[in-house]
This record gives structure tokens, C-alpha cells and sequence, in this order.
């Protein structure tokens, strides 16, 4: 993947929705919930404070995040779904 985000801008590979329930039942499509942890695969430098200096991002490549629902712009590249959001559409670090 060759996609380098600006500013305070994260690049997320979100996980597999789930296929069946912890009961064994096969859900379909249109019965699957949109995932909410994903994997960082590319961070931006950083924002720049009102003085100019460059504020870094807290979260690298790798880290497990938690995120809003429908959080994020969806952008496919390579066949692949990402997301790309902004650091504070970030909730945690899993």
C-alpha cells in the first residue's frame, strides 16, 4: 500500500466483521454489524499547534484501535477497504 495521510490523519485496516454468532448461526450480509477495531497501517506527522510547532501523533503503525461506528472516510486501494479519520475519531488503543 502507498498512501501516506496528512496532518493528524491515521490510515486504518478495520477487522472482519463477524460470519456467525456465538451461537453458531450463519448471519448474512445485510445482518452483519460494521466493526469498530481496526489496525493502524499508516499515520500522518502530525498536527501543528497555533505557534507552528508540529504536535506528533500518540498512536504508530500496528497499534489496535477502537473507533467510532461510522466514523472515518471508506477508500478502497488494491482491492482493500481502509478507513482514513482524524487521531480524535479515535478512542482507544486495544
Amino acid at each position: 500500500m502507498k498512501i501516506k495521510p496528512l496532518s493528524d490523519r491515521v490510515v486504518i485496516k478495520p477487522s472482519q466483521a463477524e460470519e456467525k454468532t456465538k451461537g453458531g448461526i450463519i448471519l448474512p450480509d445485510t445482518a452483519k454489524e460494521k466493526p469498530v477495531i481496526g489496525e493502524i497501517v499508516a499515520v500522518g506527522q502530525g498536527r501543528k499547534a497555533d505557534d507552528g510547532k508540529l504536535i506528533p501523533l500518540d498512536l504508530k503503525v500496528g497499534d489496535k484501535v477502537l473507533y467510532g461506528k461510522y466514523s472515518g472516510t471508506e477508500v478502497t486501494i488494491d482491492g482493500q477497504e481502509y478507513l482514513i479519520m482524524r487521531e480524535s475519531d479515535i478512542f482507544a488503543v486495544v
